[in-house]
């Protein structure tokens, strides 16, 4: 099972990966997360402490491994490998805590032109391995769009997850994503509210994204506050969010199984 999350900045899809991935290796499932996100903060919705994922160092900052994998001596310009060996990378630099695996990609800075070089080879080669050759649940997060995937691997992904927020920016940006998504390929698009005040919120989501199907609200509130300031997951603290981001993930699971929500 291979779910991206995106959503423009902000929304909250950091919150509810982490939560999400945190919920499935409880149930017992082979959690892979993937912090695809130049912003990386899903260690810290993870819960894992600061003076460990500190000391994670993102594969796209990696560019002697990118280098060594492509056989790219020459530095820009230079022929290298275009599929260079990938399997074992996330078991060798990967963080595992309370039975989550995470990975930490980063992003490859481009310019006007794009950016065909060793770093970015390399990650779109991992991509591939991750969501293809992986039999792991892979949950990724992404940055607000989906530029780390290609016509190549988003076929390959099972639920693509729009965290929204009840503001006509947020609901843009869906809808942008969306149509990408439909571009390359991904036929399960779903929409998250976050966020969420009042009846009036709820209203205002469901009216402006009425070609999504959403999977369910997320209320604003204090325990993610609380688990930001006392260094842990939202998972940890426990409360409503949880309830409801575990209510979630019920009916996406029901809905990859080709089952109604229990």
């Amino acid at each position: 099972m291979k779910i991206a999350v995106t959503g423009k900045g902000g929304v909250g899809k950091t919150t509810f990966s982490g939560t999400l991935a945190r919920l499935l290796a409880a149930e017992g499932y082979r959690v892979l997360a993937v912090d695809a996100d130049p912003d990386a903060n899903l260690a810290a919705a993870l819960g894992i402490p600061e003076a460990q994922y500190k000391k994670i160092k993102p594969l796209s900052k990696m560019k002697k491994l990118a280098e060594e994998r492509t056989g790219a001596t020459g530095g820009y310009g230079s022929f290298f490998i275009l599929n260079p060996k990938v399997d074992d990378l996330p078991e060798k630099y990967c963080l595992e805590y309370q039975g989550v695996k995470l990975l930490v990609m980063g992003t490859v800075e481009q310019g006007g032109s794009g950016c065909v070089c060793p770093q970015h080879t390399l990650l779109k080669r991992l991509m591939k391995h991750l969501l293809i050759e992986r039999e792991d649940v892979v949950i990724m997060d992404m940055e607000a769009g989906i530029e780390h995937l290609g016509r190549g691997t988003a076929e390959s992904v099972d639920a693509l997850i729009v965290v929204v927020e009840p503001g006509r920016r947020s609901i843009q940006t869906a809808k942008q994503i969306k149509s990408l998504a439909e571009d390359l390929g991904i036929e399960k698009i779903f929409a998250v509210g976050s966020k969420v005040h009042d009846e009036a919120d709820i209203q205002f989501i469901t009216d402006s994204l009425v070609d999504f199907e959403l999977l369910g609200f997320i209320p604003l509130s204090e325990e993610v506050k609380k688990a930001d300031l006392e260094g842990v997951s939202p998972f940890d603290i426990g409360g409503t969010i949880v309830q409801e981001i575990s209510s979630i993930k019920d009916k996406l699971l029901a809905r990859l199984n080709g089952r109604e929500n229990p």
